[in-house]
């Protein structure tokens, strides 16, 4: 099952922003979290509370279990950017852009792994059982 949660018009380009989101790709929650608190980077604040939201409503709308999430995709998208102009000598401007940006987390539910047994480990095991036991009443005195 996927989870999703979207930061839209984050104030920070998404350059900045993408640094910190290819550090925690394809991570665990928890891994992820003690990645991104031991971040220096200004996006990481972001993508943290990002994160967060997207871990509180896999664990309270759609009922699974925190540990057994991990990142699928996380995207760091280009939002409008801000058109902004610097005053310049002899009445020209220099126009910038004040950029923006959109982050979107993609969690993943991912199964426990099943330990089924083949049939041959089974048998193997019932002959261990029974040799183990044979050995118990060899040492009480009971049969040889």
């Amino acid at each position: 099952m996927e989870v999703r949660a979207i930061s839209k018009s984050v104030r920070m380009g998404p350059r900045k922003v993408r640094l910190v989101a290819d550090s925690i790709r394809h991570l665990s929650i928890e891994r992820a979290y003690q990645v991104l608190q031991g971040t220096q980077k200004r996006g990481a604040g972001p993508v943290l509370k990002t994160l967060q939201s997207a871990v509180a409503n896999a664990v309270n709308n759609a009922k699974l279990d925190m540990n057994q999430l991990t990142i699928k995709t996380i995207m760091v998208n280009e939002a409008q950017a801000m058109k902004r102009f610097r005053p310049s000598t002899r009445g020209r401007i220099h126009p910038y852009k004040k950029r923006g940006s959109h982050i979107s987390v993609i969690l993943e539910a991912v199964a426990a792994p099943s330990v089924a047994q083949p049939a041959a480990v089974k048998a193997e095991a019932k002959k261990i059982e029974a040799k183990a036991e044979e050995t118990k009443e060899m040492k009480k005195g009971g049969k040889k």
